[in-house]
């Protein structure tokens, strides 16, 4: 898809506050509720797969369903405590890994576009430069020094490897 200025697509001081403001609601609303587990604690708990999740969902069915046949030995306030909030944080999760897609794709984009417009600065600038305008020597050497020497041309579809494979020749 040909991509230039991100449709303008971009956040005035007011969005960019209400929207800081939201995300430390959130923050506030989730401590003291979240847990970060070592590497370690990760594989001692691992996760609970698809067929495992069904095991739950059938007993939590059945403790509903039939309670004179629960056993004694769970504390099940306990254990539909822990439900709903599994429920609810998957529920959670799953909007925020949307919202993380999305706003990852927009910075790539607006990524693109400054790489864009930035090889193009190097090139107004070194084309300045070569009819010897004052000033432009400086700012081509500094910018410069972002371009190997090997000859590589860098990849316009990824601006994260861009920004470790450009090459003077390339300008």
């Amino acid at each position: 898809m040909p991509f230039q200025n991100f449709n303008n697509r971009h956040f005035s001081d007011q969005e960019k506050t209400t929207l800081e403001t939201l995300m430390t609601q959130l923050e506030t609303g989730f401590a003291g509720k979240l847990a970060n587990l070592t590497p370690d604690e990760r594989k001692q708990y691992g996760s609970v797969n698809e067929q495992n999740k069904l095991i739950i969902n059938k007993v939590k069915e059945l403790a509903d369903n039939q309670p004179d046949l629960k056993s004694p030995d769970i504390d099940w306030q306990e254990f539909n405590a822990d439900y709903e909030s599994r429920r609810f944080l998957e529920s959670m999760l799953g909007r925020i890994e949307r919202l993380f897609n999305d706003m990852t794709s927009a910075k790539i984009l607006h990524d693109y576009d400054n790489y864009k417009d930035s090889l193009t600065e190097y090139e107004y600038s070194k084309y300045r430069n070569n009819m010897e305008t004052p000033g432009f020597a400086v700012k081509v050497k500094e910018l410069k020094q972002f371009f190997a020497a090997s000859g590589i041309r860098p990849s316009s579809t990824n601006t994260e490897e861009n920004t470790t494979e450009n090459t003077e020749d390339d300008m």
